[in-house]
């Protein structure tokens, strides 16, 4: 219930990145972090909707050729309501392509097979269709986090990392040796 109280769905449309979303919902470019935190997104290139020049990269790095996209990627199945319109078998499971399922429709035993191909290039565009549907702060919050985050992250007196108002030590790490 949290979600529906604080945040709202978002459509990421096209090659929007997440300051694009940003400014489009808070006015502020500079609130992509806001909009990558509500989501959890930690890593913006494995976990948000690539752009169409870089999807077709990757569809083509990932399975060689455009032929292979239409080669099957797995299973699912249809749904199947019994004569009560009762859900016998959801849609969207992953099954062999040998699947059936028997189920009592009140007088009889029905047999079906509800399995569809789902296509390499099917699986890949439901997962980068499933990235644009987002959650972002509803904007009348945003003075709240601000507030909260500020306060949260503000170096205070005493901290090993405050030197002054405007200067901060900050740790370098050695990654090479």
């Amino acid at each position: 219930m949290l979600e529906l109280a604080f945040f709202t769905k978002y459509q990421i449309e096209g090659d929007d990145r997440p300051d694009n979303v940003a400014f489009k919902v808070y006015n502020d470019s500079r609130l992509d972090w806001l909009v990558l935190v509500s989501n959890n997104v930690v890593n913006i290139q494995t976990e948000w909707p690539l752009s169409q020049n870089n999807f077709d990269a990757y569809l083509l790095d990932k399975y060689g050729t455009y032929e292979n996209l239409n080669s099957i990627h797995h299973y699912e199945t249809t749904e199947i309501k019994n004569g009560d319109n009762v859900v016998v078998v959801p849609a969207g499971l992953r099954v062999p392509s040998n699947y059936t399922v028997e189920y009592f429709d009140g007088t009889n035993i029905i047999s079906a097979s509800p399995v569809v191909e789902v296509t390499n290039l099917q699986y890949e565009n439901k997962i980068q269709e499933e990235r644009r549907n987002i959650w972002v702060l509803k904007p009348r919050y945003l003075s709240i986090v601000r507030d909260d985050m500020e306060e949260i992250m503000t170096y205070k007196k005493g901290s090993s990392q405050f030197k002054t108002e405007s200067l901060k030590r900050g740790d370098n790490i050695r990654l090479f040796q």
